[in-house]
């Protein structure tokens, strides 16, 4: 039939219904789909069948039992070896937080001297820098966390003959025996003056920027929040009557008495993850910082504006906007290398909790999905506030 013999109004030919690229698409979705369900349901099937055939109780009824063995380090949960399994979990979260938290505060900072370091016009300096991130990143991160533990800190004095720090504490082979606050009545009124301290600090930040914008006029909000964190705490101290003392550490025969008593395997831990990630954290500083026009750093020289201030008012927080993204990826690593805690026996949650608990208890499907869904919500969360914190550095055009 020719073009001249097509019937008028019949319209365009029919297609096959799997010629049509959505359907054959949505076909293909349906089965990968099923097709996954049914491997999921095979595993959680076979999963089932032995458990049953060994014996093993399906559930987290485990939680409630006794777990009867003892955890040495835990600064904010009370835990005994009658606590149970459920306590277990609560501690290992708590110190795999712990060594996270102030590993990224300490890599953080380490990190940003070392990136500009890198960049320094003093040959020494910069040479330093730069054999500081080659040493470190080119040697295993479980290497260095057995260099500090075993080569450095298993080599320290022994619990009778501690290394004096003066007024800092002690520091033998059983870990640093720091100064302990002792607070007596009154002393809630100095938390009180922090935090009252900080949210004026972030109140007077946003008034501050809100009138740089608008007079172009700068405000020291640095040494003026810095005074208001340290002096407003400072006066409640001292009106309230000192609560606040320190116990001091003191040697003795059998081992340091008093103080607060800061395990090795925190410390090894705490150097190795801290040292490892900050090399990484120095090289995305420096890309950051690179990656600014020269003609910035011109045009605040041009102004007069010295080389301190330009990197600090200029130079970094446009440098913001390209260090964010590959910090927040280094922020999870670090979280996450902290499970090689288990090597030193740091208590870290897969430590205690997916090592002790279910070798005791067998329930290996339940502990290890709780273990993989705690640090998938503390990786979510990380990545949600590091979101937000680059939403707040993003250029906003005027």
């Amino acid at each position: 039939m020719t073009v001249a013999d097509t019937p008028v109004g019949t319209g365009a030919p029919k297609v096959a219904i799997f010629n049509d690229p959505k359907v054959r698409g949505a076909a293909i979705q349906i089965v990968l789909i099923a097709l996954i369900a049914f491997l999921i349901y095979g595993m959680v099937s076979n999963a089932a069948t032995n458990l049953a055939k060994a014996g093993i109780a399906s559930g987290f009824g485990f939680l409630n039992v006794t777990a009867g063995f003892g955890i040495n380090i835990s600064p904010f949960v009370e835990y005994s070896e009658t606590s149970t399994y459920g306590r277990v979990f609560l501690v290992g979260l708590q110190n795999t937080l712990v060594i996270s938290i102030a590993g990224i505060f300490f890599a953080t900072i380490i990190g940003f001297i070392v990136g500009v370091a890198r960049l320094s016009s003093n040959w020494v300096i910069a040479k330093l820098a730069y054999a500081y991130v080659e040493i470190m990143r080119n040697i295993p991160l479980l290497l260095w966390i057995f260099i500090w533990y075993f080569s450095v800190l298993r080599l320290l004095p022994s619990k009778s003959d501690p290394i004096n720090l003066g007024p800092f504490g002690l520091l033998n082979i059983a870990g640093y025996y720091a100064p302990k606050a002792v607070f007596a009545g009154g002393a809630g009124w100095i938390g009180i003056a922090l935090i009252v301290a900080i949210v004026a600090s972030f109140v007077l930040s946003f008034w501050a920027k809100r009138r740089q914008l608008a007079t172009g006029e700068q405000f020291p909000v640095f040494w003026t929040s810095v005074a208001m964190i340290v002096g407003l705490p400072l006066i409640a101290y001292f009106l309230t009557g000192m609560p606040v003392s320190f116990e001091l550490p003191t040697a003795s025969r059998f081992g340091p008495k008093g103080g607060a008593r800061i395990y090795p395997e925190f410390l090894g831990l705490l150097l190795a993850l801290s040292l490892y990630t900050a090399n990484y954290i120095g090289e995305i500083v420096r890309a950051g910082i690179m990656a600014i026009s020269h003609g910035q750093t011109e045009a605040a020289h041009a102004l007069g504006i010295r080389s301190g201030p330009t990197l600090r008012l200029v130079v970094i927080p446009q440098a913001m906007r390209v260090i964010i993204p590959p910090l927040t990826n280094q922020y999870l690593n670090l979280t996450k290398n902290s499970s090689l805690a288990v090597a030193i026996a740091y208590p870290d949650l897969v430590s205690v909790f997916a090592g002790t608990t279910l070798n005791q208890t067998g329930q290996a499907v339940e502990v290890l999905l709780m273990t993989m869904l705690t640090y998938l919500a503390i990786s979510l969360l990380t990545s949600l506030l590091m979101n937000w914190f680059n939403a707040k550095m993003a250029l906003v055009e005027r």
